[in-house]
Parts: C-alpha cells; sequence; structure tokens
C-alpha cells in the first residue's frame, strides 16, 4: 500500500498543465497538501531530452511524496520513460495519465483517448508496473469518454490487476471536459469496484465539499481549480475534518503576501522578471477570485509586467478595501 493512505486521508494537488510547477507544488505544501503530482510530461520529450520536458521534472524535496505524471500510447516506450525519470529523479511514484481530455494530447493517442481502447490502457499499465518496479504506478482516469460509454468501475479494475497501486477518478467524461457536473456516484461505484485507493476529483471547492464526499468510499480527494484561486483550502479542508469548525479566508493582506511570494518566487527561478511576471498572469487571474474588486483586479493582471507594478496594486486594493469597509 502507498504509505500515505495508512494513517490518513490524503488530500492531493491535482496536476495541472501550466499550473503546477514546482514552485506552486511548494506553496500548496506550505497550506497543507499531502500529495503532489508533476504537470503532465511526454514520454516522448523524455527520450529527447527536450529541454522544457526535463523542467517539468524539477521538484525539490520538500514537496515529497511526489509523482511524475506521464502520458502516451506505446507501452514499451512509456515503460522506459518511466524507469528513466525513477534513474534520473528518484519521485515517490510514478503516475499514468488517461484522463486529459484536450485534444492535443487525445490525437495522440494519450490521455482520456485509452478510455476507448482498454485493451492497450492494460498493456500500457503493464508494461510501466514492470519497468519501474519496485517504485510504485498510480493512474488518472476520467469516469468514461462519453456518456453513453461510462467505464470507470472496469477500468479501474483492469488497472488493479495490471498492478496499479491506487487510481483517481475525475467525474466528467472525456466529452464533458471541464463542463456540467462531477458524477461522484459513479465514483463511489469506482470505489467499491476495487481493493486499491480511489481517490476523487471534481467539484470540490470548500471544506464541506469534501465532507460531504467522504461517504463515497474514496480514500483520498484530488484538489485542482479550487486550489488554483485559494491554495489554502488545504488547511481549511484539514481543520474542518478534524473540528467541524469552517475556517474563514485569509485576511486580504495574508492572500496579498501569498501572491506576492508566489511571483517572487516565480520571479527568482525564471530569472527574467518581465517574462515571468508574463507568465504569471494567468494565475494571478485565478488568484482574483473571490477578491475585492476582482473585474478591476484582473484588468490591472493582464498587463502587470514587474513586482514593483504587483506592489502598486496590492496597496490600492488594501486601501480601497479598508476605505469601502469603514464606510460601510
Amino acid at each position: 500500500m502507498l504509505p500515505w493512505f495508512q494513517d490518513r486521508f490524503p488530500l492531493y494537488l491535482a496536476p495541472m498543465a501550466g499550473v503546477t510547477d514546482t514552485v506552486f507544488r511548494q506553496l500548496a505544501k506550505e497550506h497543507g497538501a499531502d500529495v503532489m503530482v508533476t504537470e503532465f510530461v511526454s514520454a516522448e520529450g523524455i527520450f529527447r531530452r527536450n529541454e522544457r520536458t526535463l523542467e517539468y521534472l524539477e521538484f525539490e524535496p520538500a514537496e515529497r511524496p511526489l509523482g511524475v505524471q506521464l502520458f502516451g500510447a506505446d507501452p514499451e516506450h512509456l515503460g522506459e520513460a518511466a524507469r528513466l525519470v525513477i534513474e534520473w529523479k528518484q519521485p515517490d511514484f510514478i503516475d499514468l495519465n488517461f484522463g486529459c481530455p484536450v485534444n492535443k494530447i487525445v490525437s495522440k493517442n494519450g490521455g482520456s483517448s485509452l478510455l476507448r481502447d482498454c485493451p492497450l490502457l492494460e498493456k500500457v499499465a503493464r508494461a510501466v508496473v514492470r519497468a519501474c518496479a519496485p517504485v510504485p504506478v498510480t493512474a488518472k482516469i476520467r469516469i468514461g469518454w462519453s456518456a453513453e460509454t461510462v467505464n470507470a468501475p472496469v477500468t479501474a479494475r483492469i488497472l488493479e490487476d495490471a498492478g496499479i497501486a491506487a487510481v483517481a477518478v475525475h467525474g466528467r467524461t472525456k466529452e464533458q471536459g471541464y463542463s456540467g457536473v462531477a458524477d461522484w456516484d459513479v465514483i463511489a461505484q469506482t470505489a467499491a469496484a476495487v481493493r486499491i485507493p480511489v481517490i476523487g476529483n471534481g467539484d470540490l471547492a470548500s471544506a464541506g465539499d469534501v465532507a460531504s464526499r467522504m461517504n463515497t468510499g474514496v480514500r483520498g480527494v484530488m484538489l485542482g481549480r479550487a486550489a488554483m484561486s485559494a491554495p489554502w483550502i488545504f488547511a481549511e479542508i484539514k481543520h474542518f475534518l478534524a473540528t467541524g469548525e469552517l475556517l474563514p479566508p485569509p485576511p486580504l493582506e495574508a492572500q496579498w503576501a501569498h501572491i506576492r511570494r508566489h511571483c517572487a518566487l516565480h520571479v527568482a527561478r525564471r530569472g527574467d522578471e518581465a517574462a515571468a511576471m508574463h507568465s504569471m498572469r494567468s494565475r494571478l487571474m485565478a488568484y482574483s477570485r473571490g477578491m475585492p474588486d476582482a473585474k478591476a483586479l484582473r484588468a490591472r493582471f493582464s498587463h502587470v509586467g514587474t513586482l514593483s507594478e504587483l506592489d502598486a496594486i496590492a496597496a490600492e486594493n488594501l486601501t480601497r478595501t479598508a476605505e469601502t469597509a469603514l464606510v460601510h
């Protein structure tokens, strides 16, 4: 068994392309996330020693336990790529992406396309498990390709038989993408169908959401979009599960301090302030959700190019918010 399931209900940070880099993972860990998974990494990129691909493999010891997520459709290639990653980086586990709905991945027979080809999915899983032993292998799936072909319980059983150690299930189909509602009934059916841990994923936006899903049989949960805008959600969940008390969000000053630190760490890692702040704009948009004057903040964030500009935006937002509070 994966050791982080033995004495707790682990909270995973979902792997999100362009979001969950090493800096964000470290911040999420500080806020209480238990298990990290890298952004997905192309097996072919590993073979080509592609510089951008190899950057995705970077992580700090503080992020452990951490898994490297791979995608691809060639069993032997994927197995060899996983072996190389273990040799180079010694992650705690390898994770297989059978859930990504993005067409450029699916068109290469990666991600959720394998949900339509269970024999190939099984070959991939067996090849990677064999190549990685004794390092454990986990997988992420969706409930199916479409509403007409929901097959997560069957897929999870195939993966279990192939030696996969745990399965994360996103409660939407490939065709849904990120729209509609996550189907937790299918997640519960999947948890009941296998002996290995099932990690539930989808529509978990608060501590209450997580608490209400613990009766589905899942052994942990995975948070993605909620963590993008409020990474302190992990601390809120842990506090609620331990005490039954809902924590308020951090004070606005603390939120701004977190945002400033995220940007500063990203700038330091990138070494180019303008490029780093440009790439942080979409992350800043996510942080604006729920903040006062969010619409005005988004307009400012779309042009921010330096840390000093960010400081000015923060000071103005804090002042305006304080003045509004005095009036009311």
